[in-house]
């Protein structure tokens, strides 16, 4: 019997996709999926791929060369710990199980030592790029033992995306369940970065007064400049898209309500959790949850009106006003991003490399973005940045551009747009670099009323007062 290269079992759009990536790059592949038709399906569409379909779980495992390399690309939760729990049996110590799905990291750390005490090895594996780039090239985050990663590394390598330099856009991340907290984050920047372009074209059109066509124009010219990402040149496309039901644009025909599925509240859990500052992070999570409330907000908007007064502002210097803006919260997002892997590194004993992570993003996956380089260049001068605000070419663009995020703000609040990824932007800058805060009252007021008592400044020690 023929021995495959690697075996994938979860057959919807991503594991699919992943199946016919590995076989492009000259891997054979077996795959499997709980409802046989579904894998029927995906070998009638691809009838020339090197995969092949089994209908039985135990002929699949038999049909792998060992050590067994099994992708999981299943739903995120218990259906992973099912597939694992009827996969053991058929297994040999040594074999490597690797979920491709977007576990919670604290999942894939109880697995990894389940596992490992058993004999076998584990993977949790960070992808990113959806449909398209599980095809033809995600950006991928591996964690787990370093044993088992060299096992997939040639596999890996060969199905991720290619930055500019040629570089594949995967590295081993750090022990179990480093590759899905690299992930999550991913994800948590991924939703103030749609926030905070969401903003700005809000700001834009019911502010600033541009078409449709005007906008796509407007971020088709950001996307030639420091702004050069995925998310700003598909929102150059969005808004030139039409209705084929209506011929509308399609964008005034969507319901302004935004979905989530998980990895955005993790993110905002884990700032928590590591005691980190994402409120940019998180605030893309808030207005999320905000949107949801659409009855709630059209019956508002006929209570409590305000009467906003006519902007009185070029128009060409306002648009240059918002991507300054924009720009510099996209920074400030990122620092908040890394800070959360920085601290999460500490808690549990990871060794990431940032210059590696912001490597990985450059191509692929959904943030992938031209000031990537900038980043992993940053952690390349210097691995043991505090943060990014701090880098000198990021210090001096904020330097720069801090005056226009400030104006973006004063604008939407005196014109009620409400922009609170910006706001929680400029006001982590600011809290950032305040010498002498207010929390000293705070500790006065926690010491009065608790007896929880303060630090002087003066001496050391922790000191109580009889107010």
């Amino acid at each position: 019997m023929k021995l495959h290269d690697v075996g994938l079992i979860g057959l919807r759009v991503m594991g699919s996709n992943l199946a016919l990536n590995m076989a492009d790059n000259g891997y054979s592949v077996a795959i499997y999926n709980r409802t046989y038709s579904v894998g029927q399906q995906v070998i009638k569409d691809n009838p020339d791929a090197n995969l092949t379909l089994f209908e039985h779980l135990k002929d699949f495992v038999a049909a792998l060369s060992k050590p067994r390399k099994v992708i999981l690309m299943v739903q995120a939760g218990k259906p992973v710990d099912y597939v694992i729990a009827d996969l053991l049996p058929l297994l040999d110590q040594g074999d490597i199980i690797i979920d491709g799905g977007n576990s919670n990291f604290n999942d894939t750390i109880k697995r990894t030592k389940e596992l490992e005490s058993k004999g076998f090895r584990y993977l949790g594996v960070g992808i990113s790029g959806g449909e398209e780039g599980a095809r033809f090239g995600p950006a991928i985050m591996p964690g787990g033992s370093k044993d088992s990663y060299q096992y997939v590394q040639p596999i890996f390598e060969a199905i991720a995306a290619k930055a500019d330099d040629g570089l594949p856009c995967v590295d081993y991340i750090g022990a179990d369940g480093a590759g899905h907290y690299v992930k999550m984050v991913h994800n948590g920047i991924e939703y103030a970065d749609m926030q905070l372009i969401a903003e700005s074209y809000a700001l834009l059109k019911h502010l600033g007064g541009l078409t449709n066509k005007e906008l796509s124009e407007v971020f088709n010219e950001w996307n030639q400049g420091e702004l050069d990402s995925y998310l700003i040149e598909i929102t150059a496309q969005i808004f030139k898209t039409k209705d084929p039901e209506t011929n509308n644009d399609l964008i005034d025909m969507i319901l302004d309500r935004a979905a989530q599925k998980g990895t955005g509240k993790w993110t905002t859990e884990e700032a928590l959790n590591t005691g980190t500052d994402a409120s940019l992070l998180t605030s893309a999570v808030y207005a999320r949850l905000m949107s949801s409330k659409k009855d709630e907000r059209v019956h508002a908007s006929k209570i409590l009106k305000y009467d906003a007064p006519k902007l009185s502002m070029n128009k060409k210097e306002f648009v240059e006003m918002v991507r300054q803006a924009l720009y510099a919260s996209k920074i400030i997002a990122y620092a908040q991003g890394f800070d959360l892997m920085k601290n999460a590194a500490k808690l549990h004993n990871w060794d990431l490399n940032f210059e590696s992570i912001a490597k990985i993003f450059r191509a692929g996956c959904i943030i992938r973005a031209k000031f990537l380089n900038i980043i992993s260049d940053a952690y390349g001068k210097n691995k043991n940045l505090v943060n990014l605000m701090l880098d000198d070419t990021f210090s001096n663009t904020l330097q720069k551009y801090q005056f226009n995020l400030r104006k973006t703000i004063t604008k939407a609040v005196i014109h009620g747009v409400s922009t609170p990824a910006f706001t929680a932007a400029i006001s982590y800058f600011d809290a950032y670099r305040t010498k002498n805060s207010s929390a000293n009252l705070i500790q006065a007021q926690r010491d009065l009323f608790g007896a929880h008592t303060f630090e002087r400044i003066d001496k050391k020690g922790d000191f109580h007062h009889n107010w």
